[in-house]
């Protein structure tokens, strides 16, 4: 194997981890006003309730956006003819996730900083903004890459926004938002205590089933018109554990149905980077004009720069987020959620008014 093609796989790694990871984020995000609602409580109820859930990603989210960033920038310098063509063509779906993450980012810091009910609603939306839009918009991206854009010799895109909206692109991203729901609401069960816990559960039963369908219609498409022998076989994997997320849902085994939904997730990864073996941007003009691994590869000095510096750094970000997720692996109840300590909106200008009168 060259060292482009070690790039290749990765940079597979990379974005694998990152929808594993990022992927029960989107799902926590987008359950919201479902698991963070129930039905007759007070909204001082309905608050804790949605404190909980954040607090079950507050320890590492920002950390599971590493490896998006460390994707990209990975992507930047092992392979800046993919970089270039990719980031140009899909610039509005990396727009639109790109506001969506700093929507999320703003609303999860933001949240707990002013203690009124208006404010914690717009946070809240600003949270489901930012979870909805990249879960479906990531799905139609690569989705996008798998079937090939229009690019021509010089490997620009000369389409337009039309050719990205497809229904192979829908179904894709149809696809990765069901799948992080069920490995959110999964994740949420096994880091949920009591009454939360039971009800994140049963979310997940209730969705295992259409996202096995779902994933494995697209993963079907895919295989049809564009599969391979490495495909296949992640296709009967990303089947058999869809049937096992569906089995441990039912008998409610939430690390089983956790190891389930990661392996499914996994083995989406390998057919998407497996369709995008060699042909990384499958030109839909000519297949003369595909962007391959060794004409989008940067030079033999610079793969071997980045080859030492990620041998010393990647072991360090393993670490520090392990250490991270095992110091906060304790489930959360409601009983552990203090009174909000959050500032009033109104106290400046009460304090304004007082100070006048006086």
């Amino acid at each position: 194997m060259s060292l482009p093609e070690i790039w290749f796989v990765v940079v597979a790694v990379l974005f694998a981890g990152y929808f594993l990871l990022e992927g029960f984020d989107f799902g926590v995000g987008m359950l919201m006003p479902f698991v963070g609602r129930r039905r007759g409580e007070t909204s001082e109820e309905g608050d804790v309730r949605r404190r909980v859930l954040i607090n079950t990603i507050g320890p590492v989210w920002d950390g599971n956006e590493v490896w998006v960033i460390t994707g990209a920038g990975a992507m930047f310098a092992a392979f800046p003819g993919w970089y270039a063509t990719m980031f140009s063509a899909l610039y509005l779906p990396l727009l639109l996730i790109l506001v969506g993450l700093i929507a999320r980012v703003v609303a999860i810091e933001w949240r707990g900083k002013i203690d009124d009910p208006r404010w914690r609603r717009w946070c809240d939306v600003g949270i489901g903004l930012g979870s909805w839009l990249p879960a479906f918009l990531w799905g139609v991206a690569f989705a996008n890459l798998m079937r090939g854009l229009p690019i021509d010799s010089g490997h620009q895109f000369v389409g337009g926004v039309g050719d990205l909206v497809h229904p192979y692109a829908l179904l894709g991203g149809a696809a990765t938002t069901i799948l992080f729901l069920t490995h959110g609401a999964v994740f949420l069960s096994l880091k949920t205590a009591d009454e939360m816990r039971v009800a994140s559960m049963t979310v997940a039963r209730r969705l295992a089933v259409p996202a096995a369908v779902v994933v494995l219609a697209f993963g079907l498409w895919n295989q049809a018109e564009h599969g391979t022998d490495v495909t296949a076989i992640a296709l009967a994997v990303a089947a058999v554990a869809a049937v096992l997320t569906a089995v441990a849902t039912t008998a409610r085994r939430e690390a089983s149905a956790f190891a389930a939904t990661s392996l499914t997730i996994a083995a989406v990864a390998v057919i998407v980077f497996g369709t995008l073996w060699q042909a990384l941007i499958p030109s839909t003009i000519d297949p003369a004009f595909d962007l391959a691994i060794a004409g989008a590869a940067s030079s033999h000095y610079t793969l071997t720069v980045i080859s030492w510096a990620s041998i010393v750094m990647v072991p360090v970000v393993v670490g520090y987020q392990a250490w991270t997720y095992w110091v906060f692996r304790q489930r959360i109840s409601t009983r552990d959620i203090p009174s909000s300590i959050g500032l009033s909106m109104r106290a400046p200008t009460d304090t304004v008014a007082e100070d006048r009168s006086r």
